[in-house]
């Protein structure tokens, strides 16, 4: 009885060995590449939490300068947050502070020059979206019209089209263009929500033209 076991378990481990001079070599690899894989996530989500973790102490920073009206240390966090944490959400928004900062101080050309890079580099498209509409209103400030349309080409999330095409309007209405102004302040009207405040600044617009959407929406 011992001696049938024996070769049964004899047997069992010639097959164990065939098997694994077959297939030894493949499962390895595959271990491999199935820990060097997790290994390459678990460190990226490392990566990417310390990233942020720094990414707030610099950003805290700049705000702290902006509070301060230190206009040295707003540029010099501000260069730091674009170069070393690009990939953050928090170099879009501290872009956008830094642009707000430096128009309070008459510095457009630094607050031109923070909009664009979070146009350029921002991940998320409604910060895209608001930097193009803040570089607008400024080309607009420097009466450069064709500049301020051309920044709004391109497509924003639809919860800021309406505010896209409004400024489409007031550019028109600055080139003494009411037709066109009426086509964009329509389409800015008629996407917004009825009790929006915005809206009805839209309206007071589109009625300084001769227009009253509410009426034009009751015409069958």
């Amino acid at each position: 009885m011992a001696s049938h076991l024996d070769l049964e378990e004899q047997e069992q481990i010639e097959e164990l060995k065939h098997f694994w001079r077959r297939y030894g070599p493949i499962l390895t690899w595959a271990l491999i590449v199935v820990l060097g894989a997790y290994s390459a996530w678990t460190g990226w989500q490392y990566w990417q939490r310390r990233q942020g973790v720094q990414a707030s102490v610099l950003y805290a920073t700049l705000e702290g300068a902006v509070a301060s009206g230190d206009q040295t240390l707003v540029s010099r966090a501000l260069s730091d947050m674009q170069d070393k944490f690009s990939t953050t959400t928090y170099a879009s928004h501290a872009s956008l502070m830094a642009a707000h900062f430096f128009l309070e101080h008459k510095a457009s050309a630094d607050a031109q020059k923070a909009l664009q890079w979070t146009l350029e580099h921002s991940a998320d498209e409604g910060l895209g979206c608001v930097a193009k509409l803040r570089l607008a209103a400024i080309s607009m400030d420097n009466k450069d019209w064709t500049a301020a349309k051309a920044v709004l080409v391109g497509k924003c999330p639809a919860s800021f089209e309406p505010l896209v095409q409004d400024r489409l309007g007031d550019i028109d209405v600055l080139e003494k263009k009411p037709v066109d102004a009426l086509v964009h302040y329509r389409a800015a009207w008629h996407a917004m929500k009825d009790r929006e405040p915005y809206r009805q600044l839209v309206e007071v617009k589109l009625a300084s033209l001769g227009v009253d959407p509410r009426q034009e929406e009751k015409k069958p």
